[in-house]
């Protein structure tokens, strides 16, 4: 592939930043991104993505995004946008891959939950979370804990969004100890791309799926901008176009613009900055990768309009309500008797664990939890005592 002189370089003798924590010989026909690929896509947490939702519940119909199908668009989002800029694309899509490994179940929802229970013990986030995973919980190799995945991964796992600013999430916190991953600076384009690509492809296909729910109609978001002009070309070439398709058609406008939005704007600021090298993207000051700013008043825009319509519309509203509740008693329950534990998980509270690394096991084990499997264990532990 063309890399721009700014790219991460895949080539272990010229970037020391690609070297694994545990030594290991690398592969004769991978990159060691492609490689960390691979190690993702092959992972426990990433087959439980099939599982768990973004905004509706599990059981609410098949055609809603899961945190798997909107990682798929996100990898792909990220692929094209590299490819137009010359990064290293194997990178940006490693991380998108993993970007969401850490979500709980039920989406934003149980995120939440999570954090408001784990506030005494250091908090939930789902991006630290994902970098706990990698680097500990996945537990499938004979010489390591994690993947072992490169420091370049590792970092735009950890920071894709930005520098991570205080308080720093103890999973974060604790792996920096070992390995540090420069939590002050931005991480290397690839890692901006993959968050950008995750912006594009939410707003996309919450849009989609708001529509599909019926929380809003065509003619609700045909007012809002960037939208409005995409309903209108489609009306102008295809007149008579039934509602499903005149919908796909207008959004993947609305989905194009975004992508095409990013490259000329990110092009416009790596020319004016003139980076010669990955570090001087981390240190940039400014992430490279951004929306134009027309387009970002107009996401913002439709940013409040999701939230208000569809992230806090009654149905979801009561949704919420519910599965908090349900994930406030499992948490509760693990906490105050480990033996509800499942057996591989009560054996490590065996070690001596004080209530902080009670707590932080009960986290790990609830946030790995697919929807249906967050139900179930509902319904195993309390039966008919609870709803």
């Amino acid at each position: 592939m063309m890399l721009a002189r700014f790219a991460a370089d895949p080539s272990f003798e010229k970037n020391i930043s690609n070297h694994r924590h545990f030594s290991e010989r690398e592969s004769n026909y991978r990159s060691c991104y492609q490689r960390d690929y691979d190690r993702i896509l092959h992972c426990s947490a990433f087959r439980r993505l099939k599982h768990k939702t973004q905004v509706f519940v599990e059981d609410e119909g098949d055609y809603f995004r899961t945190r798997l199908t909107h990682t798929l668009e996100v990898a792909q989002v990220a692929r094209t946008i590299s490819t137009a800029l010359e990064l290293n694309y194997d990178l940006s899509e490693t991380i998108a891959l993993a970007h969401d490994l850490g979500h709980t179940p039920f989406g934003h929802t149980g995120e939440e939950a999570l954090d408001e229970l784990m506030k005494e013990f250091g908090g939930f986030d789902h991006n630290a979370q994902a970098l706990r995973i990698v680097t500990k919980l996945e537990q499938h190799y004979a010489d390591f804990d994690g993947l072992n995945l490169t420091w370049d991964t590792l970092e735009g796992i950890a920071k894709h969004n930005g520098p991570i600013k205080e308080p720093i999430p103890y999973a974060l916190s604790q792996y920096n100890s070992v390995q540090s991953l420069n939590l002050n600076s931005f991480a290397s384009a690839e890692a901006q791309v993959a968050a950008i690509s995750d912006d594009i492809a939410c707003n996309s296909h919450d849009l989609h799926d708001g529509l599909r729910a019926n929380l809003f109609t065509d003619e609700d978001i045909k007012s809002l901008p960037l939208i409005d002009k995409c309903y209108d070309e489609v009306d102008s070439i295809y007149p008579n176009l039934d509602q499903y398709r005149r919908r796909h058609e207008a959004l993947r406008r609305f989905f194009g613009i975004l992508v095409e939005d990013v490259i000329s704007q990110s092009k416009s600021i790596i020319l004016e900055i003139s980076p010669k090298s990955i570090e001087d993207i981390r240190n940039a000051g400014v992430p490279v990768i951004q929306f134009s700013r027309d387009k970002f008043l107009a996401l913002k825009e439709i940013k409040t309009f999701l939230f208000n319509n569809m992230y806090r519309s009654p149905k979801v509203i009561e949704m919420r309500k519910i599965v908090t509740f349900k994930l406030q008693n499992l948490f509760t329950k693990y906490i105050s008797d480990p033996s509800y534990l499942p057996a591989d998980w009560k054996l490590k509270t065996d070690l001596e664990f004080n209530k902080t690394d009670l707590a932080r096991l009960v986290a790990d084990y609830i946030s790995g939890m697919t929807d249906r499997y967050a139900l179930a264990q509902h319904r195993k532990v309390f039966g008919k005592e609870l709803p």
